[in-house]
């Protein structure tokens, strides 16, 4: 993957966390009106975060798989309780590592991990971590390569 590439996943798993966890706060009745005025009030062009837009749908549309796994690897956590932007980057590399098999598992939780570094508090890395961890060794395939289907 180029640096340009790698760029701009990164910037669209940024712009997708922001908008999951505005969608967690507070869901639109119309989520394509939404998504538009999102993306419109980002500095580059929608198509330049067609990667996060990808994630953002596949997301929202897997949320209640991916809210299940939570509570289920979240031990002694109370879901309710479990930080909203911290829900956002979870479920954002739980989607990933669920659905899509063209990425590393290991790279989604070091996305993860670096998202929680930029957005949450301090102990939100090992949190996160520890529940993508034993995802991780729940999916079984190799975490370090893309799946060949």
């Amino acid at each position: 993957m180029s640096k340009g590439q790698y760029a701009e996943r990164r910037d669209g798993r940024v712009a997708a966390l922001q908008y999951l966890y505005a969608w967690s706060l507070n869901p639109p009745a119309d989520l394509a009106e939404d998504l538009r005025v999102f993306f419109e009030s980002l500095e580059k062009p929608r198509d330049q975060y067609a990667f996060g837009e990808e994630l953002i749908h596949g997301t929202i549309g897997h949320v209640g798989e991916i809210d299940a796994k939570i509570r289920a690897l979240a031990q002694n956590w109370e879901f309710d309780r479990i930080a909203k932007i911290d829900l956002a980057i979870l479920r954002l590399a739980i989607f990933e590592m669920l659905c899509r098999k063209d990425i590393p598992p290991v790279v989604s939780i070091n996305e993860a991990i670096d998202l929680s570094k930029q957005f949450s508090n301090a102990d939100a890395k090992r949190f996160i971590n520890g529940i993508l961890d034993r995802l991780k060794g729940d999916l079984g395939r190799d975490a370090r390569k893309a799946a060949t289907e």
